[in-house]
């Protein structure tokens, strides 16, 4: 078990608070990141800003040489106007931290001051990265850092998303598929106006609309392999222009969620083929526009069997969730993920009777919760740089 120092414990939750008081939405994490750069400053830590956009990455150089370890922390809040009456409630008026990442900062400042105190004792060099824009789907913050060349000489990179559906201190993390894939689409479904009096003289938008919507659960239900994980959920439908009107168009937003590349490939071929049907055969056309977003979040294997041991030494074996299972969320972490092996987890924040959730106006959490993330985060590092040098030395004979 790593030993809990309060006065480093209080400065976790004071660093949160900030962060939360002070929300930025993505691409505008301007004093987020100033402030982040100030803190690492006072440790000492040499922190690297970049011209198009609010992203910091701090590095933490060992002894020696050794390998490359990321850890990364996500900075943007929500266009959420926060309901909580907390001391530390958002000021900024219809901006909110409702996804935790004020305590991933926080979290991420914590191991970097560990790291730092330590570094006389680790070969390697760690890297934390704070990163803007995670809720910018479908083009987010992962791939502005990853093309500043941050990931080039990384070995490792982990991450960690604070979590109300899973208890109280336990950290779940699995192989494989984690978290979706997250694409958007966009259809457009062009009719012809008449008055509603008249309706064999227009082609009705609306009528079409509730067509493709029912294919669409048609794909869902019979087009499918059944044992696939996917959804396909319209948010958002505009169309007509008055009560009396045969509506001439329809525009309708959503989302796609997969777990695996096959089905991601296949749902935007099933989608064309049913539109194509559906307006052809009620004389109108379509427009379909298909975003692919973040890539589903593939666990690598070695990663995860280190932050595993992690848990287990910080937290015991009573802090691991075994019974995982994949979420149709989505994170931009898997960009990542794409190109280096690495593992993310979940921290959970849930308490028994609370039913805050993540994205909700109400969303908090018990701030203790900060100092087992950085306590299993830190011991991760430490592993990952022991496991990669002794890959390294066994490479090199």
């Amino acid at each position: 078990m790593v030993k809990m120092d309060t006065a480093f414990d209080q400065q976790l939750v004071k660093w949160r608070r900030t962060f939360h008081m002070f929300p930025e939405v993505s691409r505008k994490e301007e004093n987020t990141a100033k402030v982040i750069v100030e803190e690492l400053n006072r440790m000492g830590i040499k922190a690297q800003t970049f011209n198009d956009h609010f992203g910091v990455c701090a590095e933490i150089r060992g002894a020696a040489d050794g390998p490359v370890i990321a850890v990364r922390a996500d900075m943007d809040a929500l266009p959420i106007k926060e309901i909580n009456e907390v001391p530390y409630k958002s000021v900024n008026d219809g901006v909110m931290h409702a996804c935790g990442h004020d305590g991933h900062i926080a979290i991420a400042l914590g191991v970097a001051k560990m790291l730092a105190d330590a570094r006389d004792s680790f070969n390697g060099t760690v890297k934390v990265i704070f990163q803007p824009a995670e809720e910018s789907s479908p083009e987010g913050g992962a791939l502005l850092m990853m093309k500043e060349g941050i990931l080039d000489d990384v070995d490792m990179i982990f991450g960690l998303h604070l979590w109300p559906e899973l208890p109280f201190g336990k950290v779940g993390v699995r192989k494989g598929a984690l978290m979706a894939a997250s694409d958007r689409v966009t259809i457009k479904i062009l009719g012809r106006g008449a008055h509603a009096g008249q309706p064999q003289n227009g082609v009705d938008a609306i009528t079409i609309c509730a067509d493709v919507i029912q294919g669409i659960g048609h794909i869902m239900s019979r087009q499918l392999d059944p044992l696939e994980t996917a959804t396909i959920n319209i948010g958002m439908i505009q169309g007509g222009e008055r009560y009396n009107v045969i509506a001439r168009e329809v525009v309708m937003n959503g989302t796609v969620r997969t777990l695996s590349a096959k089905a991601r490939k296949e749902i935007p071929q099933k989608i064309e083929r049913m539109l194509k049907g559906n307006t052809e055969g009620q004389g109108g056309s379509y427009e379909l526009s298909y975003q692919f977003g973040y890539p589903v979040l593939m666990n690598a294997d070695e990663p995860v069997e280190i932050v595993t041991q992690a848990v287990q030494e910080v937290l015991g074996s009573e802090g691991l969730c075994k019974t995982i299972v994949p979420v149709l969320g989505a994170e931009d972490f898997a960009n990542y993920l794409e190109k280096i092996k690495g593992a993310f987890f979940f921290l959970g924040c849930g308490k028994e009777g609370e039913s805050k959730v993540l994205h909700g106006p109400d969303f908090d959490f018990d701030e203790s919760i900060l100092a087992h993330g950085v306590r299993v985060m830190y011991q991760t590092v430490l592993k990952a740089i022991e496991t990669s040098a002794k890959e390294q030395k066994s490479e090199a004979i």
